[in-house]
């Protein structure tokens, strides 16, 4: 029997660890028995106009066959500003809820994607086409420490309340983190405070966490001649830098660590390197100055990433909580535990402590002190034994968010 699974969401080229989640499940979804998996996402030219950090156009990772991403173009002229994008994903998700196939439809980062799902099963079933389709809405980071958030600081309660009603109307409502649940059931509290609505209670009965699923092969058992053949086009050489690779902006620690690495002890011995784009890419340049020390490298791709983060003395991702974002999970944190090489080096920030566990070294956010003394810890002072135990420990963590293992996990809860 045919079957159909639809996810909604932020897809490559963006750089998000939410994209390649999505990215994770459909390829899983092909070996479990669905026959008909699409990426319904955004046009190109609305992710470029919108700013959003992208990786290379065209060095963007194929899909399998069997999986497709539609960017359904918009609808109407320029006197609709923004809905024609929203028009163009609805109206595509109801010619698809038309046919008649069982349809999962999955929605991730709420705004505006799972109004999307919910505004097309409206649609679809008043027009009469009686679609056999089940709903599943996932809170990523985003989608609570900045638009709920943002709506309660403003109290802008209405936007609020329309996304949590429109959250809960979904057949099943995940978060990404056990800190992100935590999060909703309190944002729905000052919501009910200030509106007697009663959401928190159905968010602490409804939702579920669902971890980010990965692709732990992709990052295990490493060539080394492959990852010291990608170091040297990069005039790297392994072991002899610390890694940031993630989204270039100030919630993820980067002015921090760049401040931090100017004064250790170890960068006379390595170099730090920035992987990566985002909305704070000139300001970090600016603040690095001239210092060769520190490297940008704007353009890693998706089979780069992995060599990268095996090849380097320590991984710093030293995130701290700001009022635009929260890291509610922290995808690149497991996957750099599962490339192997040298050691995390984090905050214990939203949810980091679910990806990490006990495995990295921990510093608190913003304290720069604290991540020099990290860095010149790990560089010059951890002993080879210590750092392979690390590596081994932090790995073993790290698969427990293998790909297959969470949707399956997902999937069966939903059957039950």
């Amino acid at each position: 029997m045919s079957r159909r699974l639809v996810i909604v969401v932020r897809a490559d080229p963006v750089i998000c660890g939410h994209s390649g989640e999505a990215r994770n499940l459909a390829e899983v979804a092909l070996t479990r028995g669905f026959t008909d998996v699409r990426l319904l996402t955004w046009p190109i030219p609305a992710l470029q106009a919108a700013g959003l950090p992208l990786k290379p156009l065209d060095r963007i990772m194929p899909y399998s066959a069997g999986i497709t991403v539609e960017r359904p173009e918009p609808v109407g002229d320029y006197r609709v500003p923004d809905g024609r994008y929203l028009a163009g994903l609805t109206g595509r998700l109801v010619e698809l809820l038309a046919e008649p196939i069982p349809t999962t439809c999955l929605s991730m980062y709420l705004m505006p994607h799972t109004a999307v799902v919910t505004d097309a099963v409206a649609a679809a079933r008043a027009a009469g086409y009686a679609p056999d389709v089940h709903t599943m809405a996932k809170a990523v980071g985003s989608d609570v420490t900045n638009v709920i958030r943002n709506c309660l600081r403003e109290g802008r309660f209405g936007a609020a309340v329309a996304l949590f009603t429109t959250f809960l109307a979904n057949d099943e409502v995940l978060a990404v983190s056990e800190y992100t649940r935590d999060e909703i059931i309190a944002s729905a509290e000052e919501v009910d405070a200030f509106c007697g609505t009663r959401l928190a209670d159905e968010c602490r009965d409804r939702v579920s966490v669902s971890y980010p699923p990965i692709d732990t092969a992709a990052y295990v058992d490493l060539d080394l001649s492959h990852v010291d053949e990608a170091l040297r086009r990069r005039g790297l050489e392994r072991d002899g830098y610390v890694l940031f690779l993630s989204r270039v902006a100030r919630a993820k620690g980067v002015h921090d660590l760049v401040a931090a690495f100017a004064r250790s002890r170890a960068r006379s011995r390595v170099k730090l390197v920035v992987a990566g784009n985002g909305p704070a890419l000139d300001e970090v340049r600016a603040q690095a100055r001239d210092d060769d020390r520190i490297v940008f490298l704007t353009d890693v791709d998706d089979d780069e990433k992995p060599l990268l983060m095996r090849g380097c003395a320590a991984y710093a991702l030293p995130t701290r909580p700001e009022p635009d974002f929260v890291e509610t999970f922290g995808i690149a944190l497991t996957e750099k535990m599962l490339a192997g090489g040298g050691p995390v080096i984090t905050t214990i920030t939203g949810g980091t402590g679910e990806a990490v566990g006990d495995t990295a070294v921990i510093v608190a956010a913003g304290d720069v002190d604290g991540i020099a003394a990290a860095i010149d810890r790990v560089v010059l002072e951890m002993s080879p034994d210590e750092r392979l135990r690390m590596a081994a420990r932090a790995r073993e963590h790290a698969l427990s968010f293998d790909r297959v293992r969470v949707f399956d996990d997902l999937f069966t809860a939903l059957s039950r």
